[in-house]
């Protein structure tokens, strides 16, 4: 090959991926921001998104009679422990309506070590009308929507995306 067809490709291949960044940061500006909430914890403490600011954020709607939820919980307890020294940190919003107790009770028996709220409907409609759970939702360190799973979740599927918003 001489030296001016690998010039001429050499500078195709820039003119191509400049041309691919535009894209790229026009898809990161476009994801939706988090709606703002703040809930009370199993101990009536209040809780907000702010107090999360600049932390990656997986949001678990859940309820203490779901299956699916129960055994989704083992894998949001690992990586909660896995990646809180990074900057993750798992919420649980239980969509109870049994009582705090009744919570209070399933999160000592399974041990939960990450925060608890008990949602309620505005929460729940402004994340997108949660109707079914364990519904997840994971928001980035900048306070936006990136991702969300209605139904169980691999613990294989959150960790891969957790690991590209770190």
């Amino acid at each position: 090959m001489n030296c001016r067809l690998i010039f001429r490709v050499s500078l195709l291949l820039v003119f191509a991926a400049a041309a691919c960044l535009p894209a790229v940061a026009a898809e990161e500006k476009s994801l939706p921001a988090a709606p703002a909430w703040q809930l009370l914890d199993l101990d009536g403490k209040t809780i907000k998104d702010a107090d999360f600011k600049g932390k990656i954020v997986v949001l678990n709607f859940w309820a203490t009679w779901c299956v699916p939820c129960r055994e989704e919980i083992p894998s949001l307890i690992e990586l909660h422990q896995q990646y809180g020294d990074d900057g993750v940190i798992i919420v649980g919003a239980s969509v109870d309506r049994g009582g705090v107790d009744l919570v209070k009770r399933f999160v000592e028996r399974f041990k939960i070590n990450y925060p608890i709220v008990i949602a309620d409907e505005k929460m729940m409609r402004d994340f997108g009308n949660v109707e079914a759970v364990p519904t997840t939702v994971l928001i980035d360190r900048n306070g936006h929507v990136a991702g969300k799973h209605v139904g169980f979740a691999e613990k294989e599927a959150l960790e891969r995306e957790i690991k590209s918003l770190l």
